[in-house]
């Protein structure tokens, strides 16, 4: 198949379709009449020959066909962007709507109290910043970039590490005045531990401790479970018990002393933070400008890396 300037133009509407999840925002966004965009879209299918979106009255989702040539093109159109705005001198240009995918840790405890510094070095970035439990698919539905902590999915998504962070067993001085300070982690048995639910499996979470290469796993039992961080820190620091959380997200609570970390000769559990992004080339400038940022904001002692790939396997 021949490429030609209509072939690109009608793959940019696509995109710009799935981007804005309707034919009245892609319409919007290039400038062009909802009819026009379906037109072009049209177009897109009578040449490749196969459907690439399912459309009602109410909604537009993409098909398996139309999904893996999003997947492949999308990194293309954004690389051309940046390519252009580069060789027009205006790389440093950061503007348009930054989609971010994240868990309720990081928006709450560690994004939200420096989103407006963001949104005051890059005025005309419109931020969406959507906090849930799953990572989900990027590309299907409309993601910029993610920050996740975990080991990054097989997948094609680019992976930049931004840092680790220590797993802490925490509780107030009040509760520990109560009910004493355990001396092992096996000591945990016998105290009020918060329980909190993996998504993952409904169930609650392992409590694991790591010195070195030593690795012990400790059964623990509450009336409680929990899944929302503000609920989990909030108990905590309301006496009722014990909690394991990542440090990050409390280092002022522990330099206070609000918390008192138990178990800091068992230093070793830690938690990677990535950022997540499907661009297989050159990211957009609005997601570079927010890795860096994030980075900047969660502190530039922390471990990072470069990027690098996770193709599927």
């Amino acid at each position: 198949m021949a490429l030609d300037g209509r072939l690109l133009s009608n793959l940019r509407v696509l995109t710009a379709v799935i981007d804005g999840g309707t034919f009245a925002r892609a319409a919007e966004a290039l400038g062009l009449t909802p009819s026009g965009v379906s037109r072009a879209v049209a177009r897109l299918e009578a040449r490749i020959g196969v459907r690439l979106l399912d459309r009602t009255t109410r909604s537009l989702s993409l098909t398996d066909e139309g999904r893996l040539l999003y997947a492949n093109i999308n990194p293309l159109v954004l690389g051309i962007e940046d390519a252009v705005r580069r060789a027009a001198g205006s790389s440093g240009s950061v503007q348009g709507r930054l989609r971010v995918n994240t868990d309720a840790f990081t928006s709450r405890l560690l994004l939200s109290p420096h989103l407006g510094r963001f949104l005051e070095l890059h005025p005309e970035v419109s931020l969406e910043l959507i906090a849930r439990d799953q990572l989900g698919d990027l590309i299907a539905e409309g993601f910029d970039v993610a920050i996740r902590f975990g080991e990054p999915p097989s997948s094609s998504l680019v992976a930049r590490k931004l840092l680790d962070t220590r797993i802490v067993t925490v509780a107030t001085p009040d509760y520990l005045k109560r009910h004493g300070r355990p001396k092992k982690p096996a000591d945990l048995a016998d105290h009020v531990c918060i329980q909190v639910r993996n998504p993952s499996t409904g169930q609650p979470f392992t409590w694991e401790f790591q010195r070195g290469r030593k690795v012990i796993e400790v059964p623990t039992s509450s009336r409680l479970l929990l899944t929302e961080v503000g609920t989990i820190l909030g108990t905590c620091l309301s006496g009722l018990g014990v909690a394991q959380i990542k440090a990050l997200g409390i280092q002022e609570l522990l330099d206070g002393g609000q918390l008192v970390d138990l178990f800091p000769d068992w230093p070793d559990e830690r938690f990677p933070l990535y950022a997540l992004y499907p661009s297989r080339h050159l990211p957009a400038a609005k997601v570079r400008a927010f890795i860096d940022f994030a980075m900047a904001a969660f502190g530039p002692s922390r471990s990072a890396d470069k990027p690098r790939s996770y193709l599927t396997r």
